[in-house]
């Protein structure tokens, strides 16, 4: 009598055995070139934005106080990411894309989002801890998700709407915990202006994603490699001028030299601080820009979530941030968050392929 075969579920090694497999198919489709990038752009997002946040850190410990320059420096240094465009054009063989008004408008207030959005964050970094304000603004991927749905008419599935819910328990943990982080210079009414600026800025980050995905469906109608950079220039050097403007009229520009002379480890170190951070947020956003075009949406979010306890952790080890039991708990539940946010979006990719 023949037996029946029986439906056993796949052992463990088989599901490593499969998954291998299934890499090295990926791993031959692709030149070796290819890999080299997305390696570098990986480690760009991994270490670039921790270093970026961090330096907006120590320049309010050490002795800044301005808001404005912290959101300056966030984008005064778009003409690296046009540099590396330009050259674009020459590889890829390609013209750059016409501005017509509407997209040359979509750009400005594309622009004015991100100069808000970065001065949002720069009155969170002056009032919270590295650890905590990183936290929170990972809630910037529940916002893209709900924007993403109302604008762009992205799909949600259980795994998306489960990350969303996860993550705002995360955000109200960490409000539970308020007690425990806060500087003893920051008082009661700074902490919870910093906590809400830090939300503010998630969700306007949110809607400036789900934007700019709409003005590539809508005006530009493709996404290579080159229009995402241009995007980037455009949106950023009107976010220079916007902010430029601020910083002019608040009279910050002048305030540096006092801010220089008052800081602790001197006008140098000053420098560096303004100096690097301007580099390191570039860097992070072109690692971003590149491994979304070189591999996909799912792995960019991978890295973000990856990314989180990279900056609380370094900010508890190298700022000697408060890490108390709660915020270990948010960590652990926002990383969960992250976790399911992307097997939801990952699910939607394969649906819709």
């Amino acid at each position: 009598m023949e037996e029946e075969p029986s439906n056993l579920p796949v052992s463990l090694w088989g599901r490593v055995s499969a998954f291998e497999a299934r890499a090295r198919e990926a791993y031959k489709r692709k030149p070796i070139s290819h890999w080299i990038l997305l390696v570098l752009s990986s480690a760009a997002m991994l270490v670039a934005f921790p270093a970026s946040s961090l330096l907006s850190r120590v320049y309010y410990a050490n002795g800044g106080t301005s808001k404005w320059i912290i959101s300056w420096v966030a984008v005064a240094g778009w003409p690296l990411t046009a540099l590396i465009l330009f050259p674009t054009y020459l590889v890829c063989k390609t013209s750059p894309t016409p501005l017509t008004l509407k997209l040359t408008f979509s750009y400005i207030v594309l622009g004015l989002l991100s100069a808000a959005d970065n001065l949002m964050y720069a009155y969170a970094y002056a009032y919270l801890p590295a650890s905590t304000a990183s936290l929170l603004a990972s809630s910037s991927l529940v916002f893209s998700a709900l924007f993403g749905y109302l604008l762009v008419k992205n799909k949600l599935n259980a795994a998306i709407v489960n990350a969303v819910v996860v993550i705002t328990a995360a955000m109200t943990i960490i409000a539970l915990d308020s007690d425990s982080d806060r500087y003893g210079n920051v008082t009661d009414k700074q902490y919870i202006w910093g906590f809400i600026w830090d939300i503010l800025g998630s969700a306007l980050h949110g809607l400036i994603f789900a934007l700019s995905e709409l003005v590539f469906v809508k005006l530009v109608g493709r996404r290579s490699f080159h229009v995402v950079l241009e995007q980037q220039v455009m949106v950023s050097l009107f976010a220079f001028v916007f902010t430029t403007i601020g910083v002019i009229v608040n009279n910050d520009f002048q305030r540096m030299k006092y801010e220089a002379r008052s800081f602790e480890g001197g006008k140098s170190s000053y420098y560096l601080v303004l100096i690097w951070s301007t580099i390191s947020f570039q860097l992070g956003v072109l690692g971003s820009v590149a491994v979304l075009f070189l591999s996909s949406t799912v792995l960019a979010g991978v890295l973000n979530a990856i990314r989180v306890p990279l900056t609380s952790i370094a900010a508890v080890i190298l700022l000697k941030d408060p890490m108390s039991g709660l915020k270990i708990l948010s960590l652990v539940v926002t990383f969960w968050g992250f976790g399911c946010y992307i097997y939801g979006s990952s699910s939607s990719s394969k649906d819709s392929s």
